[in-house]
């Protein structure tokens, strides 16, 4: 039985913002835009969307996490795994990340090894 509970966002618990809102290719640029919670339920999902992205061999792909709220170890590992698959992993580019997102990529040392950019635009009109 449920109390009917309501979180801050006024969801239901149970209720999750899907995780891949759109994946979009224009001009030999895909940009998928997650959101929500990352983890190991939707990394799936995430994974899918990456390598649909990535399928066609596009110049770059931008990984808009704007919407991102959370992102654990299983969905950071999608990222990476979509990477490797990457044939340039130069133009493999995130975007927007929040402060929690940041955070994540930052104690895990991803900062280090991902191109992140504080804009979609900016990933967009980076050199790869």
């Amino acid at each position: 039985m449920t109390s009917g509970h309501r979180s801050e966002d006024g969801n239901t618990p149970g209720l999750r913002k899907a995780a891949v809102l759109s994946v979009d290719t224009n001009d030999g640029t895909a940009i998928v835009q997650l959101a929500g919670e990352l983890d190991l339920y939707n990394a799936p999902a995430v994974r899918d969307a990456l390598l649909q992205a990535s399928a066609d061999n596009p110049g770059r792909v931008v990984v808009d996490l704007s919407e991102v709220e959370f992102i654990d170890s299983t969905a950071l590992g999608v990222l990476i795994e979509a990477r490797s698959r990457f044939a340039n992993r130069q133009a493999f580019l995130l975007a927007s990340p929040g402060l929690e997102t940041r955070r994540a990529l930052e104690i895990s040392g991803l900062d280090r090894h991902f191109a992140v950019h504080e804009t979609v635009d900016s990933a967009l009109a980076a050199e790869v």
